[in-house]
């Protein structure tokens, strides 16, 4: 009796929860929502192709310009093909490759400078096309072709603009790249299904018993929220059945050499002398815990007859790796092959046991060992900071980097890799844009691998595409003197004359030596296209500029939007930043517009570093669908990527400060615009993405700056990710009080302004689970905050389906014209949004 009395007791409140509910909010099916047309143009507009130019072979004189064109974005029918989610990835099963893969359609040549363009024949079709590839020689390109149930390998003769598809093999795409050329350009190393593995494993619904997890012995393991890892025994069982392939050795002849045995194969790399090839295998024990590149891995090298030559490690599984940029595993990593040489591998070993918080002069330190690998391995540079890898040239020279998170500091060094003795280079911040000297140029050497491009008297050509400056981004190209260190800068887009207002990026070196780059040409109107460029032109017939492209404009009705530059002061000193788009034909006699602010904050280490200038008022306007530009076209004033930065100097942390640099940042922004004229105070909203979705969330809960507000896939409970978040290293046991006052979630009773919540059903990003955005919006309807969530069935971290971009437009176009643009008048007892320069 007491019993039922308890259980009815039970329904009754169950029943008034289900009630209150339903008076707060619905819970509803919805159909796909088509935007206005001018939004909805920018999502079936055809991508403009992309380019991958040849890379000054020492085999091949001639340059070409391969055209990749890009498929249009897929249909939710599309996105909804079966996936697994097994071990940190994401995979289609159909044709043993990653889910959600985007592909190209077509392919052409085009031989530089001005040759004509030619369609690559021989192309499947329906052609699906990925992971592109020059031969070493670059006289062919290979490239994958997913059919309905398998990953196929073509390669294409340059020559002929023929393709055809190289033996009759399914290859397995579920760890990366499924080939690597060998350097003969005659045979490629492969990762196939192995032959007759058989039907996929059943998964049985019947469990044989329960999961369990323990940390025996009361070891730390502070980890990231990692998602889609394996869950249970029937997720290892079909992780090994798709993760596992056999390394082949496939030449253009069609014939076929196995190499080793089948395992889960993380990477297959040929030496660059072509004989040898250095496996890395993962195995057991698997985690729940950690994705796949946690799991314990052997790193082998066999011969070119695919027998055993040495096992170089076998490394643990990797749980308690410290949970910071400047963490590391334990024991050897990062295996690779040094490019100028013909056999020779170079691996590291953290001397503090990869954890930042040991004090250590010495961080890291790089072993060699040259084939056929039977000596002891040779230490070859000892590093203060986390090495981050070498660029081999020669003999003589090579160029080591380092890297120290927690302070932002990069080292780069000339090494003698005869000597193995170091020199230092460059000793700088890597947050100060002003001073990045930019990528050196390489070539392909022998073997067919990218080496520096060391030019007489010791000098290596730089290029910059950013070339970040105080008059704003100008990109440039530069001769550095490894001897002096001197960095000349030889030409700089935005010099004065005719190109003063056209914005020109370099993109690639085609001749050092002659001073020809193949660049991109922008203005706000006129979209990129590739020109070469003559550094050094001489003598009556020399041409500067050559076109070697005539893509057309993406969305020429969207022509005339005006775009403008912003560069003003935070309240604390700092210098900010914003790109203000006015819609075409809007004269500032007209009044004030509704705004639209978007914005992802950034941490730094210096209020010099934060306030440096970023972006380029010559640059193309890229009023994509992905950002806030496109509502220039719904009649608002756009303040884009309005720079949010979060500052903490010396021994200061950023986040400690968070929320009043967020609000102080924001309301530069719009006063700058109010001072222009051209923004109205009293309607002006805000949005972003992931971390800057956290940012709409604090802004609107923090400030009366705003009339409402979008937030994308965004975390709003920071003890959900309590190991830390984006920058801040700090656990939340550390520092409670942040992690508390960052989070949107626990101060969800003090939101003061309309919110559109989107979030992505399948998000697979760390930390941004969909139950952050479900969770956050009940708490606002809690409290009886005005609030929509929309979850997009399918999509990841970034929506890709037509149908879903579409309806994310017409969401947050309906969102700002009935809260931005329309507001409802205030009424009794409300707070108005600020006027003017007040909060």
């Amino acid at each position: 009796m007491l019993y039922l009395l308890h259980e009815r007791r039970l329904n009754r409140l169950a029943m008034l929860v289900g009630l209150a509910f339903l008076s707060a909010g619905t819970l509803r099916a919805q159909s796909y929502q088509t935007p206005p047309k001018a939004l909805a143009d920018l999502v079936t507009v055809p991508p403009t192709p992309g380019v991958s130019v040849s890379g000054k072979s020492e085999r091949r004189p001639d340059d070409y310009l391969l055209i990749l064109e890009r498929a249009a974005n897929p249909t939710i029918a599309e996105l909804s093909q079966p996936e697994l989610r097994l071990a940190g990835l994401r995979l289609n099963p159909a044709i043993n490759g990653p889910s959600r893969a985007t592909y190209l359609t077509n392919l052409k040549l085009k031989k530089l400078p001005a040759g004509t363009e030619t369609a690559i024949a021989g192309l499947p079709s329906p052609a699906q096309l990925s992971n592109v590839q020059w031969s070493p020689d670059e006289t062919k390109i290979a490239f994958v072709n997913s059919t309905d149930n398998r990953m196929e390998l073509y390669v294409a003769d340059v020559a002929t603009a023929t393709a055809r598809r190289v033996a009759d093999i399914a290859l397995n795409g579920v760890l990366g790249s499924p080939y690597q050329w060998v350097s003969d350009s005659r045979s490629l190393i492969v990762k196939a299904i192995p032959t007759g593995r058989g039907a996929a494993p059943e998964v049985s619904r019947v469990p044989v018993g329960p999961t369990t997890q323990e940390n025996v012995g009361g070891r730390r393991g502070q980890a990231p929220t990692y998602q889609d890892l394996l869950k249970s025994p029937s997720d290892e069982v079909q992780f090994t059945y798709y993760a596992t392939s056999q390394v082949m050795r496939v030449g253009l002849d069609g014939s076929t050499r196995a190499i080793g045995q089948p395992g889960i194969i993380g990477g297959a790399s040929p030496s660059p002398d072509g004989r040898y090839v250095m496996v890395q295998t993962y195995h057991k024990p698997y985690s729940y815990l950690v994705p796949i590149y946690r799991f314990p891995v052997r790193t082998d090298v066999f011969g070119a007859d695919g027998a055993l030559v040495k096992t170089l490690n076998d490394g643990p599984l990797q749980e308690n790796v410290p949970y910071s940029p400047d963490g590391a595993p334990s024991g050897p990593r990062e295996f690779g092959w040094r490019n100028d040489a013909p056999a020779s591998i170079y691996y590291t070993v953290a001397q503090d046991n990869g954890d930042p918080k040991v004090k250590a002069d010495i961080r890291d330190k790089v072993y060699l060992l040259e084939a056929p690998f039977a000596g002891e391995p040779k230490e070859i540079y000892a590093a203060a900071y986390r090495f981050e890898g070498f660029e081999w040239g020669n003999a003589n020279t090579a160029l080591a980097q380092e890297r120290w998170w927690q302070s932002r500091k990069e080292i780069t060094k000339v090494v003698n890799p005869t000597t193995w003795a170091a020199t230092p280079l460059f000793d700088r911040s890597y947050e100060d844009r002003y001073n990045n000297p930019g990528t050196p140029d390489t070539r392909r050497n022998e073997y067919g691998r990218q080496v520096l491009n060391l030019l007489p008297n010791n000098e290596i050509m730089m290029v910059n595409a950013q070339g970040a400056s105080p008059e704003g981004d100008r990109p440039f190209v530069s001769v550095l003197n490894l001897n002096t260190k001197q960095n000349r800068i030889v030409w700089r887009s935005g010099n004065p004359g005719p190109d003063a207002t056209v914005f020109e990026r370099p993109i690639s070196v085609l001749d050092a030596a002659k001073g020809l780059v193949l660049t991109t040409r922008e203005t706000p109107d006129e979209n990129p296209n590739y020109y070469i460029r003559n550094l050094y032109p001489k003598g009556k017939k020399a041409v500067a500029l050559t076109q070697v492209t005539t893509f057309p404009h993406p969305y020429p009705q969207l022509k005339g939007a005006q775009k403008q530059q912003l560069r003003y002061k935070r309240a604390d000193g700092v210098d900010l930043t914003a790109t203000l788009y006015l819609p075409a034909g809007y004269k500032k006699e007209q009044g004030p517009l509704p705004t639209f602010l978007w914005a992802y904050p950034a941490e730094f280490k210096s209020k010099d570093a934060a306030g440096q200038v970023s972006g380029s008022p010559y640059q193309f306007n890229r009023i994509s669908y992905w950002g806030a530009a496109a509502f220039v076209t719904m009649g608002y004033a756009i303040l884009d990527n309005a720079s949010i930065p979060i500052v903490g100097e010396g021994d200061k942390e950023p986040n400690d400060t968070y929320v009043e640099q967020l609000v102080s940042s924001a309301k530069a922004a719009i006063d700058e615009g109010v001072r222009l004229g051209v923004v109205d105070s009293t309607r002006v909203g805000v949005g972003g993405h992931s971390y800057g979705a956290f940012m709409t969330a604090n802004l609107l809960t923090h400030s009366r700056l705003f009339r409402g507000g979008i937030a994308r896939s965004g975390a709003y409970n920071r003890t959900l990710t309590p190991f830390g978040f984006q920058n801040e290293q700090r656990s939340y046991w550390q520092a409670p009080d942040v992690y508390n006052k960052m989070s949107p979630f626990m101060n969800a009773d003090k939101m003061k302004s309309p919110l559109l919540l989107i979030h992505g059903e399948a998000d697979n990003n760390t930390g941004t689970y969909p139950i952050q955005s479900e969770r956050y919006y009940n708490a606002l309807k809690g409290f009886g905050a005005t609030t929509r969530l929309v979850m997009l069935p399918y999509e990841s971290h970034g929506y890709t389906a037509k149908e879903s971009l579409l309806h994310m437009l017409s969401e947050m176009n309906s969102w700002l014209d009935a809260y931005v643009k329309n507001p409802k008048p205030v009424t009794t007892g409300q707070k108005p949004a600020r006027i003017g320069g007040g909060e």
